[in-house]
């Protein structure tokens, strides 16, 4: 249960008893409730590990674009600069993002995942 949920059932409790000041208490809920409303509602600044992701992806899109053939996560790993001391989950996080936004597409050569610039037909959000 949300506290906004939680704030809007003490609402429907206290309209539906005969508690003293029972307009005082339903206006200060009313006002949590609004103020929770306008917190959800306020833009947030991206983190530094996301823009640090943002850097990344646009690495990766830069050099596939650069070398112009599929290469592997460890290929990428041992050749663009920085990639090396990032994990082979991470990255494949990066290309999986990229791949949702139809600018990575992956092929597989005898099990061994390959990523290239390009549309990939099918992936999907669950993916």
């Amino acid at each position: 249960m949300t506290k906004t949920e939680l704030f809007k059932n003490a609402i429907a409790v206290i309209e539906a008893t005969s508690v003293e000041n029972k307009a005082e208490l339903i206006e200060g809920l009313n006002h949590e409730v609004e103020l929770l409303a306008r917190k959800a509602s306020t833009p947030r600044k991206p983190t530094k590990t996301q823009l640090e992701n943002e850097t990344l992806k646009a690495t990766i899109v830069e050099r596939l674009t650069a070398v112009d053939q599929p290469m592997t996560i460890k290929e990428m790993q041992e050749s663009f600069e920085g990639f090396a001391e990032l994990s082979n989950q991470r990255i494949t996080h990066l290309l999986t993002d990229l791949r949702k936004a139809g600018m990575v597409a992956r092929t597989y050569v005898k099990k061994v995942p390959y990523f290239a610039i390009g549309r990939e037909e099918g992936i999907e959000e669950g993916e």
